[in-house]
């Protein structure tokens, strides 16, 4: 069962676990289902996950759906753009047929669907914009997880730390955390990052995420979110070095690497 727990950076505490890291469907349970669908949302949590990590746009018409590319070319075979297509011209693409028959038919789904089918899991919003060019979003999701009543189980998340800045000020009780993978200067960054917007997690790349790094970014009172992690092994280690949460494409693989 997640639970909250007092943290020592600024803003809300994100969900965590009794003695493990949460597991956390990388767009659901995205090695045997369509990414980023309701499908794949919920064999990630019957597999016995914790709960997803999923990616968000604003359409055009205001929605905020879950995709993580900006247009449906990879997933659906369509060249529409989300941020300049309306919801319903995006529902008409079949986004699940690329993974199998037995998955024709999903549709791009509402940020407000997923947190519907799984009210009891744990779910990782990141928010997607080139370039910030839709800090409105921000304040979408916001009123999305408020009208859920999702908050306490909800971490917000972005490699564009201007909208995590943004959705801080839109929703200050939902936990956010700064996004990062290896690149110039990622240290200097992240501690710039870490001090400006005072984030209650961050959420390294497993390639940056060793046992001593994890140890001291926990110390500090944040929690370490780790993607994508697919090998059990790993899994056990970052667990046992104080991770939060492994985000991972098989969560059947996982969960049994971990105490119960």
């Amino acid at each position: 069962m997640a639970r909250r727990e007092a943290s020592g950076a600024g803003g809300a505490s994100p969900p965590r676990a009794e003695g493990r890291a949460l597991v956390l469907g990388h767009r659901g349970a995205s090695a045997e289902a369509p990414e980023n669908t309701l499908a794949a949302f919920r064999l990630a949590m019957a597999q016995g996950a914790d709960g997803v990590e999923l990616d968000v746009w604003r359409c055009a018409t205001g929605e905020v759906v879950v995709a993580h590319d900006e247009d449906l070319a990879r997933v659906g075979g369509s060249p529409l753009r989300i941020p300049d297509a309306p919801l319903r011209t995006l529902r008409e693409v079949d986004v699940g047929a690329w993974k199998g028959a037995r998955f024709r038919g999903e549709r791009v789904p509402l940020l407000a669907e997923v947190l519907e089918a799984l009210p009891g899991a744990v779910v990782n919003v990141e928010l997607k914009s080139r370039g910030g060019r839709d800090l409105a979003l921000a304040q979408a999701a916001a009123e999305v997880i408020w009208r859920a009543g999702a908050g306490a189980r909800v971490l917000v998340s972005s490699f564009d730390w201007r909208l995590v800045a943004a959705f801080r000020l839109a929703a200050p009780v939902v936990a956010t955390g700064l996004l990062f993978e290896a690149s110039v200067a990622w240290s200097v960054k992240v501690w710039a990052g870490i001090r400006s917007l005072r984030p209650a997690a961050v959420h390294p790349d497993r390639a940056l995420a060793t046992e001593e790094r994890v140890r001291r970014w926990t110390a500090r009172g944040l929690a370490v979110n780790v993607w994508t992690v697919d090998d059990p092994g790993e899994a056990a280690r970052l667990s046992g070095a104080g991770a939060a949460a492994v985000i991972t494409n098989v969560p059947a693989r996982i969960r049994p690497a971990l105490p119960r």
